[in-house]
């Protein structure tokens, strides 16, 4: 399983670009498997990914994730392709419809039937990825059209998928999944099951399964968990995370944080590999030495992982 971490999150404050490069060269540095970025409203994801990775090569680069809605496919593609041709082709493009709030309230767009909008954003998207001409026409989507990027490999796409009809869809159209407050029960028995039936069916590779969460280095986990508890809490109430903390046995966010010293973090790790995830990214929070201690054993880890 790669471990990589979440760069620009801003948990505990605003980040400059060149802040979140510097994050970036440290995550290099220590020997993690990438960086992703979450869409924030202060900077475009793809467009700090594409400084990222000029400044640090050699380094994987992804999203966890951006939100459909607002992006025509086309638009998608190209501006994915163009980050692939700066990065040398080390882009991972995790992308996802969002809430249904933050599309109503904030982009002002309808929310109508997330599944269907998806399944044809991915029939379109995924092929232009390729370079290949579309001429399609759904219930949401009629698009024409092509992008040509010279030097631009396809990206892996990344749906984030937690039911079970965006699970379909992740392993018939995309190159797996991304999740968010999967716990390992729910990662092994809901999510890695159902994807990977999917994704057979469809005669797809084996699909990529991305797990995502806050994680903590530290003497102190009930602290920690604390701590996401009056940050993350309301995220409980969303339907499809209390879904997943409902397979879980668990009640909050903080249930589900990886949070304990270097022994006990390292075997939640393993847990979440042998459950089917092929990789984690670590959501870091806590002091600044926190921070440091949990991004060096993710590193020792990652380097010593039998999939490095």
């Amino acid at each position: 399983m790669r471990i990589g971490t979440n760069v620009g999150i801003e948990i505990d404050g605003p980040r400059t670009i060149g802040d979140v490069v510097a994050e970036v060269r440290r995550a290099a540095d220590l020997g993690l498997a990438g960086a992703w970025w979450a869409e924030r409203h202060t900077a475009d994801a793809l467009t700090a990914v594409t400084a990222a990775g000029l400044a640090v090569p050699d380094f994987p680069l992804g999203t966890a994730v951006v939100t459909t809605y607002p992006r025509h496919p086309l638009a998608l593609a190209s501006q994915a392709l163009t980050v692939q041709a700066a990065t040398g082709n080390r882009l991972t493009l995790g992308i996802g419809p969002g809430h249904k709030p933050r599309v109503e309230t904030v982009f002002g767009l309808s929310y109508d039937r997330p599944a269907r909008h998806t399944r044809e954003y991915l029939s379109v998207l995924m092929p232009l990825l390729r370079g290949e001409p579309v001429d399609y026409a759904g219930e949401t989507y009629r698009v024409s059209g092509q992008v040509r990027t010279p030097g631009a490999n396809p990206p892996a796409v990344l749906l984030s998928a937690l039911g079970p009809a965006m699970l379909r869809i992740a392993g018939e159209l995309a190159d797996g999944t991304v999740t968010v407050w999967t716990g390992v029960r729910a990662t092994g028995t809901h999510i890695v099951p159902r994807i990977t039936a999917a994704a057979e069916a469809a005669g797809r590779p084996a699909p990529q399964v991305v797990v995502n969460l806050p994680i903590a280095v530290t003497n102190e986990p009930a602290s920690a968990r604390a701590w996401i508890a009056g940050h993350f809490g309301a995220s409980a109430q969303v339907p499809s995370y209390r879904a997943m903390f409902d397979l879980e046995g668990a009640g909050s966010p903080a249930d589900v944080v990886v949070a304990g010293n270097e022994d006990q973090v390292a075997g939640h790790l393993k847990r979440f590999a042998e459950a089917g995830a092929t990789g984690f990214i670590a959501v870091p929070f806590g002091s600044p030495a926190q921070v440091t201690r949990t991004l060096t054993l993710l590193g020792d880890l990652n380097k010593t992982s039998p999939s490095s």
